[in-house]
């Protein structure tokens, strides 16, 4: 009779490594020349290693996680609840770390997709096959921040739609969006996949002002209200004609459910990272596609190895609109892995959707040369 494979986590290390940014004057209006990245390495009791991401930043600015909170959470609560722990299948983390630890979702994504590419690793499949994904290609997409003018978001536009990619996002806030899509727009011509994200500065008094943007044909507008208003997203949804997509706004299955009750938006950005993991962002895929309602796969700031499990979970077959993943050459002057992620020229990124675990091999001597801090959790 075959032996059923289990896993179990002997050792989680975390790292803290500081890159340096390509261009950083492109990502803020605010520029920094480095990021702070916390990184993770699992070790079953087999001595089998895998690497993994916490997508998170060094400030509470998008999301109320930061790396040091994670580096709390992972090391206190999320560590200690997985470490010797049995498991049957990498689906059963998610419960696990449910139970009795509230909040801390991507600390607790970058321990539970670690365990999902350690099984892929132990399986000898791909990440990507294990999450049962379909897709050998993404179409890549680009996330452009909000700029101090029209003009410089314009160069970047056009330049982004000369590289190939299907969907180029503009960042807008009140006092720069109309103007800064119209450019865009007028320049680039009326078949150019321009999307905004309103990154939740909007409220329901904007209703009319983001009805008059909607002139300039956005593919859809990426969570304009505050994450918690699902109510006033279906009221704002109801009054304008461009499809509201919903990123922040979707923290489990259960909000992309009760999105689609109440007719809040028409799009889901899934990101696994915001969601606990893979077990929820396939849960948000597979609803998705049971109620046909289109979805992508959304993206961090993110090194390779973080653009590993983007990559793998774009492959979900219902995953079929233009992602956010952009080749790690955008951000980074150094990535954590080799090959780098590159798009082709008509705006494609492979999957690697035939080889062995994360796809990608991790440069552990350039994460050495950039790690400011580790810490190690050992299974009692």
């Amino acid at each position: 009779m075959r032996a059923v494979m289990s896993l179990r986590l002997a050792r989680i290390t975390l790292r803290e490594i500081k890159l340096g940014l390509q261009n950083p004057s492109e990502w803020s209006l605010f520029p920094i020349e480095e990021r702070r990245v916390l990184l993770i390495t699992l070790t079953d009791t087999d001595g089998v290693t895998t690497w993994s991401e916490c997508s998170v930043d060094d400030r509470p600015t998008s999301s109320p996680e930061t790396i040091d909170t994670a580096w709390l959470a992972i090391t206190n609560w999320i560590g200690p609840r997985i470490l010797g722990t049995s498991l049957g299948h990498p689906a059963e983390v998610d419960s696990l770390l449910d139970r009795g630890i509230q909040g801390h979702l991507a600390a607790k994504a970058a321990i539970e997709m670690g365990t999902w590419a350690l099984w892929s690793e132990r399986k000898g499949n791909s990440l990507a096959r294990v999450l049962g994904g379909k897709n050998d290609t993404l179409l890549g997409g680009i996330v452009l921040a909000v700029q101090q003018t029209p003009s410089i978001l314009v160069d970047q536009a056009r330049h982004a739609l000369s590289l190939g990619y299907h969907k180029i996002t503009i960042c807008i806030q009140p006092g720069a969006d109309i103007e800064y899509l119209g450019a865009a727009r007028e320049a680039l011509g009326p078949e150019a996949p321009l999307a905004v994200d309103g990154m939740g500065t909007y409220s329901l008094e904007y209703a009319d002002h983001l009805t008059d943007l909607c002139a300039y044909q956005p593919l859809l507008i990426e969570q304009p209200l505050a994450p918690g208003d699902l109510q006033q997203h279906a009221e704002l949804q109801d009054r304008i004609g461009t499809s509201l997509c919903l990123d922040e706004s979707i923290t489990h299955v259960g909000t992309a459910e009760a999105m689609l009750s109440l007719g809040a938006g028409r799009i889901i950005n899934v990101k696994a990272s915001r969601v606990g993991g893979f077990s929820q962002a396939k849960a948000i895929h597979d609803l998705c596609q049971h109620h046909a309602m289109p979805a992508f796969c959304g993206s961090h700031f993110e090194t390779g190895i973080g653009r590993a499990y983007s990559v793998a979970l774009a492959s979900l077959p219902h995953l079929r609109l233009p992602s956010d993943i952009s080749p790690s050459t955008r951000y980074w002057r150094e990535d954590t892995v080799t090959p780098k992620w590159e798009m082709t020229a008509t705006g494609r990124m492979n999957v690697p959707i035939t080889q062995t675990g994360l796809g990608v091999t991790v440069d552990v001597d350039m994460i050495d040369n950039h790690t400011v801090r580790t810490k190690t959790l050992v299974a009692p």
